[in-house]
C-alpha cells in the first residue's frame, strides 16, 4: 500500500523556502536580518539599509569635520592673538590624527556591543566635546598650550567614527553591493575634511569687522551634530545579527598580509589625511599672500581643494581597481605620488603658487585613487593569497579574516596623519626647510611601490592572476 506523504512534507518544504520575517523590537532593534536573502532584501532590506547608510554618512562626515578642525584653525591663531611656535603648531595639527587612529581600534567593536544606531548616537554626541572645547579655548589668547593640546586631542573622537561607521554599514549590505556602499560611506566621510577647510575660514571672518571670530570654528557645527544624533535616534536601526569578532581580529593579526597592506595604506590614506592636515600650514609658509583670499568680508582658503579632490577620487580608484586589479592601481598611485612630489620639490624655486597648488591637487588625487585601490585589494588577497586560503580555509573563513583586517588596517593607516606633520616639523627644525621631508616621502613611496610589486604583482604573474589582485 502506498502512503501519500504530500500533506506531511508540505509544511516542511514551505518552511524551508519562506523568507524569515523581519522582527522589529523595542529600541529599533531588528531581528532575522539577512542581507544575502534576495527576497527579504528586495521586499524591505534595501530601503532600511539605504536609510541607515544616509544617516551614517552624515554622522561620519561630521566626524571628519571635527577631526580636521585644528588643521585650519592653527593658521588663524596668530590673528586671534596666540603666539605659539612652529613645533607647537605642528603638534596641534597632528595630535587629532594620533588619537583618532588609536580610537579606530576600539570603535570597530562598539557596533556589535551596543548596536549601530545606539553607537552612532553616542559617537555623534561625543563630537560636541571637541567642538565646544575648541570654541572655549580659542576665545582666550591666554589659554595654556597644554589645554589647547588636550582639546585638540579630543578631536580624535571624529577620527574614530570612521571605523564604527564602516563596521555598521558592512552588516546592512549584501556582498554584491557592499563595495559601493562602503565606498560611498568612506567618500562621504572624507569630504568632511574638505568642507571644514572651506567653511571655517568663511565662518570666522564673516561679520568679524576685519578680525577673526575664531570660536565660530567650533560653534557652527554644534547644531549639525545635534541633527545627526537626532536623525540616528529617529531613523537608524540596530541589528541583532551584528556580532563582534575579536577572535577574527586576533587571527588576522597573525596574517603577514595584514601588515603589508597596513604599510601600503599608510602611504595612501596616511598621505591623504596627513597632507589634508598640513596643507593650510604649507600654503601659509610657502605662499603667505595666498593663505587667505578675501572676497568682500569673507576669507577663503584654497586648501580645501586638496581633500576635496582626494575624496572624490577614492570611489573611482576602487572602481578602476575592479577592472585593472588593485595591485596595478596601487603601484600606479605610488609612482604618481613619487613623481608629483619630486616635481613639486624641483619647481618650488619658481615661487609659483598656482603650479604648487596644481601639483598638490594631483598628489591628493593620486592618494585618493590609491585609497580605493588598496582597500579593494584586501578581501581579494585574503581570499587568494593569505595563509588561511593556502591552508584550505573556506570562503566564509577568509571573508571573516578580511572583514576583521579592514578595521585594523584603517586604524594603522590613519597614523600617517600623525607621521606626516611630525616628519615635516622635524625636517624644518633640523634644516630650516621642509624639502628633506618631501624627499623622505618620495623614498617611502618608492619603497611601497616595490613592496606592492614584490608581494602582489610578481606572484600574481606566476599564477596568471595579475588582473585579480
Amino acid at each position: 500500500m502506498t502512503v501519500d506523504r504530500t500533506a506531511e512534507l508540505a509544511p516542511h518544504q514551505s518552511t524551508a523556502t519562506t523568507t524569515p520575517a523581519l522582527e522589529h523590537r523595542p529600541g529599533r532593534w531588528i531581528a532575522n536580518w539577512d542581507a544575502e536573502n534576495k527576497e527579504q532584501w528586495e521586499a524591505a532590506g534595501r530601503s532600511i539599509a539605504k536609510r541607515n547608510l544616509y544617516w551614517s554618512i552624515f554622522a561620519e562626515f561630521l566626524g571628519f569635520v571635527v577631526w580636521q578642525l585644528w588643521s585650519i584653525v592653527v593658521v588663524q591663531l596668530p590673528a586671534a592673538g596666540f603666539a605659539f611656535d612652529t613645533n607647537q603648531i605642528f603638534w596641534l595639527i597632528s595630535i587629532p590624527s594620533l588619537v583618532g587612529a588609536t580610537l579606530r581600534i576600539p570603535y570597530t567593536f562598539m557596533v556589535p556591543k551596543f548596536g549601530g544606531r545606539n553607537w552612532t548616537i553616542v559617537s555623534a554626541l561625543l563630537l560636541l566635546i571637541p567642538a565646544s572645547g575648541l570654541a572655549m579655548c580659542v576665545s582666550n589668547p591666554e589659554t595654556p598650550f597644554g589645554v589647547m593640546l588636550l582639546v585638540a586631542a579630543l578631536a580624535g573622537f571624529g577620527g574614530g567614527n570612521f571605523a564604527s561607521s564602516m563596521a555598521n554599514i558592512t552588516f546592512f549590505y549584501p556582498a554584491r553591493e557592499k563595495g559601493w556602499a562602503l565606498g560611498l560611506n568612506a567618500a562621504g566621510g572624507n569630504l568632511g575634511a574638505a568642507v571644514a577647510q572651506l567653511v571655517v575660514p568663511i565662518a570666522v571672518t564673516v561679520l568679524a569687522a576685519g578680525t577673526v571670530n575664531l570660536p565660530m570654528a567650533g560653534l557652527i557645527w554644534i547644531p549639525l551634530i545635534l541633527v545627526a544624533a537626532f536623525g540616528a535616534w529617529k531613523y537608524m536601526d540596530n541589528l541583532t545579527s551584528a556580532k563582534g569578532d575579536i577572535a577574527g581580529s586576533v587571527a588576522a593579526l597573525k596574517e603577514p598580509h595584514l601588515w603589508i597592506m597596513a604599510f601600503l595604506y599608510i602611504g595612501t590614506f596616511g598621505s591623504f589625511i596627513g597632507f589634508a592636515g598640513v596643507f593650510p600650514k604649507l600654503i601659509k609658509d610657502y605662499f603667505p599672500e595666498f593663505s587667505s583670499i578675501h572676497v568682500g568680508a569673507v576669507a577663503l582658503s584654497l586648501a580645501f581643494l586638496g581633500p576635496l579632490v582626494g575624496s572624490l577620487a577614492r570611489p573611482y580608484g576602487g572602481r578602476m581597481a575592479d577592472r585593472m586589479g588593485g595591485a596595478r592601481m596601487s603601484i600606479t598611485a605610488f609612482a604618481s605620488m613619487a613623481v608629483i612630489t619630486l616635481t613639486m620639490i624641483w619647481t618650488l624655486p619658481l615661487k609659483n603658487f598656482w603650479l604648487f597648488l596644481g601639483l598638490f591637487l594631483l598628489l591628493f588625487v593620486s592618494s585618493g585613487f590609491g585609497n580605493g585601490a588598496t582597500y579593494r585589494m584586501i578581501p581579494v588577497i585574503f581570499a587568494t593569497s593569505s595563509r588561511a586560503a593556502r591552508s584550505g580555509a573556506g570562503s566564509a573563513e577568509t571573508a571573516r579574516l578580511a572583514a576583521s583586517s579592514l578595521g585594523l588596517i584603517s586604524a594603522i593607516g590613519a597614523y600617517g596623519g600623525f607621521v606626516i606633520p611630525q616628519v615635516l616639523n622635524a625636517s624644518n627644525t633640523a634644516s630650516g626647510s621642509y624639502t628633506p621631508a618631501f624627499y623622505g616621502f618620495v623614498a617611502a613611496y618608492v619603497l611601497m611601490l616595490t613592496v606592492c610589486w614584490a608581494c602582489y604583482i610578481r606572484p600574481a604573474r606566476k599564477r596568471n592572476m595579475i588582473g585579480h589582485i
